[in-house]
């Protein structure tokens, strides 16, 4: 390893990679996420390949959510470039590219695509797998920080599981929950 940072996004993908692989411990796989943080690897597209690999093989909500923010700063850099790559990651057979998909908004605030946001929640509002439920959860309520209006509404047009509509409801509960919506022909 390098006794000094990289220079350059490609060096920050080889290092953070080499240490990724290379990781014996939990610990060292955070330090190569962490590389990946590096002013000079924000918004770097060469970047999306080794985070995809960091989702995939770190399978599990500690190493996946640690890449969220890398994702989140891509697509705010590149939206054009990682809005097609989050649909196809909310589609992917992978419950760890569908989790990241849905939670790669966090912390964009104003900045939040609705559209994105929406399609990626749709496609896996049905999912059993508790990671993603609880995702969805947390990326609205994320969102209802800032957009309490556009969560209310969204709440009140989708059926979500309980999970993720009481995570949603975290800082709406000043307000009366949205009914849950009713497929036609069931319930009362």
């Amino acid at each position: 390893m390098p006794s000094s940072p990289p220079e350059k996004a490609d060096d920050v993908v080889r290092v953070a990679g080499e240490l990724w692989r290379a990781a014996a411990y939990r610990e060292e796989r955070y330090a190569a996420t962490a590389l990946t943080g590096l002013r000079v690897a924000r918004g770097a597209l060469e970047l999306l390949p080794l985070h995809e690999e960091m989702i995939t093989t770190g399978a599990w909500w500690d190493l996946v959510d640690g890449v969220q923010p890398r994702v989140r700063d891509l697509l705010l850099a590149h939206p054009a470039e990682l809005g097609p790559v989050l649909r196809g990651w909310a589609r992917s057979p992978d419950r760890w590219l569908r989790r990241s998909a849905v939670i790669a908004q966090l912390g964009a605030r104003d900045r939040t695509d609705r559209a994105l946001l929406t399609e990626v929640v749709e496609v896996n509002a049905a999912d059993g797998e508790f990671f993603v439920r609880k995702a969805i959860g947390w990326a609205l309520r994320d969102l209802a920080k800032t957009d309490p209006d556009w969560v209310r509404g969204f709440l009140a047009g989708h059926e979500l599981s309980p999970l993720s509509r009481r995570e949603a409801a975290k800082h709406l509960r000043k307000d009366p929950l949205p009914p849950t919506p009713r497929r036609l022909g069931v319930g009362p």
